[in-house]
C-alpha cells in the first residue's frame, strides 16, 4: 500500500483547481483502501447494487455489523464532500462506545489520512473534505425533527424502546443530495415495523449469522454467547437472525418480555430464591428450577425483576447448596421450594444446605396453567422485568402451551411462577443490599 496522504492544514481555502488535485489524489487513495476492506468483506457486508433508500443488515450478533455500518458511512463521507449524516444508536452512549470510539467503529476503520475529529460535547465528527457527521440517541427522536442529512446509520434498530418515531423522523430529514440513503444494522426481534421495513421495496436486505464471522471471535464469546443461546428459540434470532414467530397458545411472547427487559437492576424490595426440585439427576431427568426474583423497591403498583437463572440438572444435595449460596449472594428473604414431589426430604435437604434461610414450601393443587396465567398477566400489564438475557427461561416461556397433550414440564418457568407469586402476596418492601 502506497503511503497515506495527509491533508495540509486549511486546504479548504485553496484554489479551487488546487483544491480539486488535491482531492483527486485522495481519492485514489481511498479507492486503494475500499479495495482492501472489499477483499476483506463477505458479500453480505458489501454495499448492494440497485437504486435502494435502506440497507438493512439484519444478522446476528459477532457477524461483522458494526464494521460493515463503519466502512459504508465514512465512504459516503469522502464521496460528498461536505455532506451530513446522521448516526443513531438506542443511547447517547452507545454512539459514542460502538459506532464513534469502537473496536469496529468510525475513528477505528478511517483511514489516517481521512481520520475525523470527534468533538463529544458537540456529537459531531468533522471530516478533512468538510463532510459532517452527528450522533444521535433513539431516547430523544424529536432531536431528528429538524436537521436535514444525506445519508444515515442506524445501529441496533430492533433494540431502540421508541425505534419506529426515531426512524420516521430520520426518514423526514434524509433529503438532501441527488441520492439519499441510510444503512441499518441490527440483530432482529419481533417488531412488526422491522417486518414492513423488509418489506418495503426501497429496502434491500443482506446479513447472515454469528457463525459466518466466527473465526474472527473471541473464545471467550464462543463460550459464553454460543453456549448461552445455541440451541434455543433466543437463539435462532441472536445467532442466526431469525425474525421469531409467537407459538400460539403461549402465555408469553418474545415481545412481551422484550419490551420491558431493563440491563441493570433497581433498588430491591424482597428477595426470593424459588425452586421447582426434581428428586433425580440423570442424563433423561427434569432439570431442578432455580430463579431468583424480586419487588423493586417503592413501586407501587408493586413492580418485580427476574434477576438470575440457575437452573440445572443436579443432584439433591447438588440443588440445595446451589440454592443456599445464590440465596446468600442476593441477600434473599427466603427459599421457596415447590414440595409435591419428596416434600420431607426438599425440607431435610435445605435445611442441611441452608439453615439459616428461611423456608416456605408451596404446594401446587391447580394445573399449571392455572398457576402461571396470574403471572403472565402481570407481564402483561408490564410490571415485571427481566434484567440481562435469560435465554433458556425465556424459551421455556414463549414456547410452553399449556395443557398441550406430551409437553415437557417447564421446570424453570415453574420456578418462575412459583418466585412472582411469592413475591405477590408479600409486597411490603424492605431494602435489600445484593452480595457480590
Amino acid at each position: 500500500m502506497s503511503a497515506p496522504i495527509l491533508l495540509p492544514d486549511g486546504w479548504q481555502g485553496w484554489p479551487a483547481p488546487y483544491k480539486a488535485r488535491l482531492l483527486a489524489l485522495v481519492g485514489a487513495q481511498a479507492h486503494h483502501d475500499a479495495d482492501e476492506w472489499g477483499r476483506l468483506a463477505r458479500p453480505p457486508q458489501r454495499p448492494p447494487q440497485g437504486d435502494w433508500f435502506t440497507w438493512l443488515v439484519n444478522a446476528g450478533r459477532g457477524f461483522g455489523k458494526t464494521r460493515t455500518g463503519a466502512e459504508w458511512v465514512w465512504r459516503k463521507a469522502h464521496d460528498l464532500p461536505a455532506s451530513r449524516g446522521a448516526l443513531v444508536s438506542p443511547t447517547s452512549a452507545d454512539t459514542r462506545d460502538v459506532i464513534v470510539e469502537g473496536e469496529s467503529g468510525l475513528l477505528a476503520v478511517c483511514p489516517d489520512w481521512f481520520r475525523p475529529t470527534w468533538e463529544p460535547s458537540k456529537r459531531r465528527l468533522t471530516y478533512p473534505n468538510g463532510s459532517i457527521q452527528t450522533t444521535y440517541s433513539a431516547d430523544e427522536p424529536d432531536r431528528l425533527r429538524g436537521p436535514q442529512h444525506h445519508y444515515g446509520w442506524v445501529d441496533e434498530w430492533a433494540a431502540m424502546k421508541r425505534g419506529e418515531d426515531m426512524m420516521a423522523m430520520l426518514d423526514l430529514g434524509l433529503r438532501l443530495g441527488q441520492h439519499p440513503q441510510k444503512i441499518v444494522t441490527t440483530t432482529p426481534r419481533p417488531h412488526k415495523w422491522l417486518r414492513a421495513m423488509i418489506a418495503d421495496p426501497s429496502t434491500v436486505t443482506t446479513g447472515g449469522s454469528t457463525y459466518d464471522n466466527i473465526d474472527n471471535l473471541a473464545p471467550s464469546f464462543k463460550r459464553a454467547v454460543l453456549e448461552r443461546y445455541e440451541g434455543t428459540r433466543l437463539g435462532r434470532q441472536e445467532l442466526h437472525a431469525e425474525i421469531l414467530s409467537d407459538v400460539e397458545g403461549a402465555l408469553w411472547t418474545v415481545g412481551l418480555i422484550e419490551r420491558d427487559r431493563i440491563h441493570e437492576s433497581p433498588p430491591l424490595g424482597r428477595v426470593v430464591v424459588a425452586i421447582d426440585p426434581a428428586v433425580t439427576a440423570h442424563e433423561t431427568s427434569d432439570e431442578t428450577g432455580i430463579i431468583v426474583a424480586a419487588t423493586i423497591l417503592g413501586s407501587a403498583p408493586t413492580e418485580f425483576v427476574v434477576l438470575d437463572d440457575v437452573s440445572g440438572r443436579y443432584t439433591p444435595q447438588g440443588w440445595a447448596e446451589m440454592a443456599a449460596r445464590t440465596a446468600d449472594k442476593y441477600g434473599a428473604d427466603a427459599i421457596v421450594a415447590e414440595t409435591n414431589q419428596g416434600g420431607d426430604l426438599v425440607k431435610a435437604t435445605l435445611a442441611q444446605a441452608a439453615p439459616w434461610a428461611a423456608y416456605r414450601p408451596v404446594t401446587a393443587r391447580d394445573s399449571k396453567r392455572v398457576r402461571a396465567e396470574p403471572v403472565a398477566a402481570l407481564y402483561e400489564q408490564g410490571r415485571v422485568h427481566h434484567v440481562g438475557v435469560h435465554a433458556l427461561l425465556e424459551d421455556q416461556l414463549t414456547s410452553w402451551v399449556p395443557d398441550r397433550p406430551g409437553a415437557k414440564s417447564p421446570d424453570r418457568l415453574d420456578a418462575l411462577v412459583w418466585s412472582i407469586t411469592d413475591l405477590a402476596n408479600r409486597d411490603t418492601p424492605k431494602v435489600r443490599t445484593v452480595r457480590t
